[in-house]
C-alpha cells in the first residue's frame, strides 16, 4: 500500500465531511468524528497492524519515529500540502499502533464567530495577569485561546510568545511580533521555555498547557511581574481549576501560591461543546471573573464558595454553566438531554428548566 497516498485520501475526507478528528485503530475502519459522533468510513478497508504503523511512519520524520518507537506514545503535528493541519497523537494499545488526528483550521476565528461571550475581549486588553481557558479535551480550548491571542496581534504592538506541544494554530504577524515555540522541537519543555522568556522581552505568553507545579509557578510569577499570561487546564469549572492549581503544590508551598494566584488571576473560562439541534456544535460555558470577593476566597482557602459568587454576580458579567445551558435551551439550540448530560449540577438544571 502507498501509505502517503492513502493518508492523503483520508485527511481529505476529514475536510470534505467537516469532521473534527480522524481515528486509526487496528481492527476498525478509519473513523471520523463528525459533530461529536464517531462515523466509520465503511468503504475503507479495516486497518491491520501493518497499516496503522505505515500511516504513522508516513506522518513522522526519522527523528520523530525514533522517539515514538522508544517512548510508545507521541504528540506531533502533521500538515498536508499547506492546506490542512492536524494535531496528532500516536500510541500503542495491546501491542499495536493507534493514532488520533485533530484538524486544526488555518483560519483563526474571532470571538463572535465562536459564539462565546464578547466580554472575553476585555481579558485580551489587559496589560498583565493570568487568564485560564479550561474544559474537557476536544472542547475548543485551543480555539478560544487562539482567538484571544490573535485579537491582541491585530489590535496592538506587543511581543507575543506561544509555547505549545505541538504548535496548533499558526499566527500571521500583524501589529505584534509573534514567536511560536514547539516543545521538543524548539525547546526541551514548557518550564524551560517560560523561564527563558524573561530574557526575551515578551509582553504576552500563551502556554498550551500547564502540566506541572514548576510551570504553574513560573507562569504566575510572570503574571506578577507585568506580563499577560494565557493558558489551559483539563478541568471542568473555575473552582475545580483553582483547587487543581493549589493542590499541585506541596502543603508548605500552598499559602504562597494561594496569595500569588489571588493577586494575579483575571478569570477562568470553562467551556464544552454540545450538539446543536440544527447541526454542528455550540459552546456552553462558565465565566468567573476574579473580583474582590473571588480574590478574598482564594486567599482565605474558601474556594468552595466561588460557585455562589458566580451565581450571584451576573451583573458583573459572570455566567454559571447551568445559566448558559438554560439560555441555550430557551433559544432552542440544544435538547434537555444534552443539557443534563453536560451539566455539573443536573438537579439544579432540571429545576431551572421547569420555569422555561
Amino acid at each position: 500500500m502507498e501509505y502517503a497516498k492513502e493518508l492523503e485520501e483520508l485527511v481529505l475526507n476529514v475536510a470534505r465531511e467537516d469532521a473534527s478528528d480522524l481515528h486509526l485503530a487496528v481492527g476498525r475502519h478509519p473513523t471520523l468524528r463528525i459533530a461529536g459522533q464517531l462515523v466509520p468510513l465503511v468503504e475503507k478497508t479495516m486497518l491491520t497492524p501493518e497499516m496503522t504503523e505505515g500511516f504513522v511512519r508516513a506522518m513522522l520524520n526519522e527523528k520523530e519515529q525514533e522517539e515514538f518507537f522508544k517512548e510508545k506514545e507521541m504528540d506531533f503535528s502533521f500538515s498536508y500540502k499547506d492546506k490542512l493541519r492536524f494535531r496528532g497523537n500516536a500510541f500503542y494499545q495491546r501491542g499495536h499502533i493507534g493514532c488520533a488526528l485533530r484538524l486544526i483550521p488555518y483560519t483563526i476565528r474571532g470571538i463572535e464567530e465562536l459564539n462565546i461571550p464578547p466580554i472575553l475581549t476585555e481579558f485580551a486588553r489587559k496589560e498583565q495577569g493570568f487568564f485560564l481557558v479550561v474544559g474537557p479535551t476536544g472542547h475548543g480550548k485551543s480555539t478560544t485561546l487562539a482567538a484571544l491571542v490573535d485579537m491582541i496581534n491585530h489590535e496592538r504592538a506587543e511581543h507575543i510568545l506561544t509555547i505549545e506541544d505541538p504548535i496548533e494554530y499558526i499566527f500571521t504577524q500583524d501589529r505584534s511580533i509573534v514567536n511560536q515555540r514547539e516543545v521538543h522541537t524548539d525547546t526541551e519543555g514548557f518550564q524551560r521555555a517560560l523561564r527563558s522568556a524573561f530574557r526575551q522581552d515578551f509582553n504576552v505568553a500563551m502556554i498550551g498547557e500547564m502540566r506541572d507545579p514548576e510551570t504553574i509557578s513560573t507562569a504566575v510569577t510572570a503574571a506578577e511581574t507585568g506580563h499577560l499570561i494565557f493558558s489551559s487546564l483539563h478541568t471542568n469549572s473555575a473552582s475545580q481549576t483553582i483547587d487543581r492549581i493549589i493542590d499541585s503544590f506541596e502543603a508548605n508551598q500552598q499559602p504562597q501560591i494561594r496569595s500569588q494566584l489571588s493577586a494575579t488571576l483575571l478569570g477562568v473560562f470553562s467551556q464544552r461543546l454540545l450538539p446543536r439541534v440544527s447541526g454542528g456544535l455550540i459552546p456552553a460555558y462558565e465565566l468567573m471573573i476574579a473580583n474582590a470577593a473571588v480574590r478574598n476566597l482564594i486567599r482565605e482557602n474558601k474556594v468552595h464558595e466561588v460557585d455562589l459568587v458566580i451565581d450571584t454576580s451576573s451583573q458583573e458579567g459572570m455566567v454559571s454553566l447551568n445559566r448558559s445551558l438554560i439560555d441555550l435551551l430557551r433559544s432552542g439550540d440544544i435538547t434537555i438531554e444534552a443539557a443534563l448530560n453536560h451539566s455539573l449540577n443536573p438537579e439544579e438544571l432540571r429545576s431551572l428548566s421547569k420555569r422555561l
